[in-house]
């Protein structure tokens, strides 16, 4: 691949995962009850709600670490985050799965599921990609 395009799309990602988490996690801080409805995901009692304000912060930060990388916006701090990100998408795209499949979160769940496992494989292909140019 191309590094021009390589850089652009490791960008655009950078950009829309960046965005959509950071976005979540105020949400799920700010408005827990209100971003979970707009989730089409049940929302939990008032006790509980504490719990998902601080699922939210988790959520924000991973959407913060895209949008620092972006704006330092080169391949040195790209591919970084590419990677350490992977870990976190990967960890909550798995549990969410086994969740549901357990029915310990309802079928709506599988929204969060599909949108990291997606970005999980995206991310590994940029990656690989990024050390094909290195070679």
């Amino acid at each position: 691949m191309n590094p021009n395009t390589w850089l652009r799309l490791a960008r655009l990602l950078a950009a829309c995962a960046g965005l959509l988490d950071s976005l979540t996690g105020i949400g799920l801080m700010l408005a827990p009850a209100l971003t979970l409805r707009a989730m089409l995901v049940p929302v939990p009692g008032p006790e509980s709600l504490v719990y998902v304000r601080f699922i939210g912060c988790f959520v924000a930060a991973v959407g913060g670490s895209y949008l620092l990388a972006l704006r330092r916006g080169g391949p040195r701090e790209l591919r970084p985050m590419l990677g350490y990100t992977l870990i976190f998408r990967l960890a909550a795209g798995l549990f969410t799965a086994a969740a549901v499949f357990s029915s310990a979160l309802t079928l709506p769940w599988l929204t969060v599921t599909v949108t990291d496992l997606i970005l999980v494989a995206v991310q590994t292909w940029l990656l690989r990609a990024s050390k094909s140019q290195d070679e």
